[in-house]
């Protein structure tokens, strides 16, 4: 094979491509493509009851999967070290965005969460998310490197303000989605416990007051505590859809259930997916999710970072704890809670945000090699601050 297209080559575009996990990369490019197929069979039913054009979902969810992957390759070409700057301008910008949500947002549900921008709804929170967590990381391991820096204090006032803006909207469910990553975080690097107590105690207030003071998040947790006590029509219908599947499903395009679950193309994409393609390859499909999320945890805790550890572990975390909430409410072993499932929900905002998170955990573990071996994450986080 020629040089040129072997890791010894001296072109930087094949430099670039042998220094990221190849695996990971064909694994998100699977669930992409996939995600268009559902997209596809599975918004033209909610196109039709808005009164849209049958695959008016599908052109934009094409368009801002572009996008997504687009910023997915650009991202990765930054090296690690530059990774927390990109986090710097990401997390202000989506700051102020949400900001603008509380001032001239779309209200939908009780919650302002969306702003139009050139025609385009956008969620900054969405985006957020992975700024937040980049950014706490390398303060964390800031902290670490030189114990005179207040890292922490400064990842507690960027956790302030993230939640603040977020609780204003309200958005609980992306608050304690936060907070769990954090708290994951600062017990990774080895700060004191009372900290990750902390965030909980935190958390569990927040959401029993959001339980007494919200109606619409009161009726979801009864609701799923007792589904007699309130309508639970988009839950009845996706066990159903799994039901109506079986064991090998319907066939792409030929599911019934779904056309009565008005949010099936997003939020409840899984139940099409349960419905159409049966038991073996829901579970296949879970099985990617499962091997690609364990396989960039693996890299991680190889990686002789500390900042790359965190940053790359902690939106690992978040991806994985989105996937089981979306996943957990269709099949009704979670609260009900609109989050979509990576690269398979249509979606806008949520789509280029995850295009974003996988671009900087790729980027985050470039060059780690696979089959080194290290003590893990315990060699990083041995000394205490």
């Amino acid at each position: 094979m020629p040089d040129l297209l072997t890791p010894r080559s001296n072109s930087r575009l094949m430099t670039w491509w042998w220094s990221l996990d190849r695996v990971s990369v064909f694994c998100i490019l699977a669930l992409a493509a996939f995600g268009v197929v559902m997209v596809a069979t599975a918004s033209p039913p909610v196109a039709a009851r808005i009164g849209l054009g049958g695959f008016d979902f599908l052109k934009k969810h094409v368009f801002f999967l572009a996008v997504s992957l687009g910023a997915m390759v650009v991202i990765t070409a930054f090296k690690p070290t530059h990774i927390w700057r990109i986090a710097s301008l990401l997390f202000i910008g989506a700051w102020v965005g949400v900001l603008l949500t509380l001032l001239s947002g779309v209200e939908v549900k009780g919650a302002t969460r969306w702003i139009y921008v050139f025609g385009f709804s956008i969620q900054p929170s969405e985006f957020l998310k992975p700024a937040f967590v980049v950014l706490a990381a390398f303060f964390l391991s800031k902290q670490k490197q030189d114990e005179g820096f207040p890292g922490v204090i400064i990842a507690l006032g960027l956790y302030a303000l993230s939640v603040g803006a977020l609780i204003l909207q309200p958005d609980f469910g992306m608050t304690f989605l936060m907070s769990f990553v954090f708290a994951a975080m600062i017990f990774l690097a080895g700060c004191p416990l009372r900290y990750v107590v902390a965030i909980a105690g935190i958390g569990a207030m927040g959401i029993t007051l959001a339980y007494f003071s919200l109606s619409h998040v009161q009726s979801r947790i009864d609701r799923f505590l007792f589904p007699d006590s309130g309508d639970s029509y988009q839950i009845d219908r996706s066990l159903e859809a799994f039901m109506n599947g079986g064991f090998m499903g319907t066939g792409p395009g030929q599911g019934t259930v779904k056309l009565q679950i008005p949010d099936v193309h997003a939020d409840f994409i899984f139940s099409a997916v349960g419905e159409e393609w049966g038991f073996v390859f829901t579970a296949l499909l879970v099985c990617v999710f499962a091997f690609l999320f364990y396989r960039m945890m693996g890299r991680f805790s190889r990686s002789e970072s500390l900042f790359a550890m965190l940053a790359g572990s902690g939106l690992v975390m978040m991806l994985v704890i989105q996937t089981i909430i979306h996943m957990g409410s269709a099949l009704r072993l979670l609260p009900a809670k609109g989050m979509t499932l990576p690269f398979i929900s249509y979606g806008g905002s949520s789509l280029i945000a995850v295009g974003i998170s996988f671009g900087l955990i790729l980027a985050l573990s470039r060059g780690i090699i696979d089959h080194q071996r290290q003590s893990g994450w315990r060699h990083l986080t041995r000394k205490e601050f």
